[in-house]
């Protein structure tokens, strides 16, 4: 499978994974940085393990930046809570695949609030759930480790599984991106993007480092997506 160079690959980051007590000063960092999306992982503890922030941190944080939302709802029965949350034009809203009882019609819900329309899978997950909902969505969230704790190590099926879901994709000409979400680091970045990967959320491992300055990291990122960009994946 060849890459695409043309293809722009953006970077959304994980807020959970910055530090709290310098949440202003990161915030205003990323602002500066060509960031693409914010992304907010709500875990309630049921899904998945952990409890993550709630609608109002995320509104507030909101207030004070002007980088698009990608929320990410690890959570059962997810639209119990779209009403909490704002939305704005260019905002991606991801729900997942296992936990919608009625996911075509949560779907048309999110679109009609405004959001691009996301559907994400865990790693065990295959692609095949997406029969007869694909068209109805924007973009795929593709989990590379299981829901819940960061910094978990990367589970080395899911690159296959990236590109599989790249493949038909391109073969029913859709317009939908594959967003990828876990161990994002700049050892994994060059597969997942030539796999197909379209948005990289960028948490612990890669873009929220220790030894390294925001600046630095979304720099390092940037060369390994451009490296990803104009190799093979096989």
């Amino acid at each position: 499978m060849k890459s695409m160079p043309s293809r722009k690959v953006e970077i959304s980051a994980s807020i959970m994974c910055l530090d709290w007590l310098r949440a202003g000063e990161q915030l205003a960092e990323l602002e500066t940085l060509d960031i693409d999306y914010l992304h907010w992982d709500i875990v309630d503890g049921r899904f998945a393990p952990d409890f993550t922030m709630g609608s109002s941190v995320i509104n507030c944080f909101r207030e004070q930046t002007k980088l698009r939302s990608d929320y990410h709802l690890m959570v059962e029965e997810p639209s119990s809570l779209f009403a909490t949350f704002d939305v704005t034009p260019g905002d991606v809203f991801s729900i997942h695949q296992e936990c919608s009882r009625n996911l075509h019609r949560d779907l048309v819900s999110l679109r009609r609030r405004g959001a691009k329309v996301g559907l994400a899978l865990c790693p065990a997950t295959p692609i095949a759930t997406l029969d007869y909902i694909i068209e109805d969505i924007d973009v795929v969230l593709i989990m590379t480790v299981n829901p819940g704790f960061m910094g978990q190590k990367l589970v080395a099926q899911t690159i296959r599984k990236i590109a599989l879901l790249r493949e038909m994709i391109d073969k029913m000409e859709l317009d939908i991106k594959i967003s990828v979400d876990g161990n994002v680091n700049c050892e994994n970045i060059p597969q997942m993007v030539s796999a197909g990967a379209d948005i990289l959320v960028g948490g612990s491992s890669g873009l929220f480092r220790n030894d390294l300055s925001l600046t630095e990291s979304v720099a390092k990122i940037k060369d390994k997506i451009n490296e990803g960009l104009n190799t093979e994946l096989w």
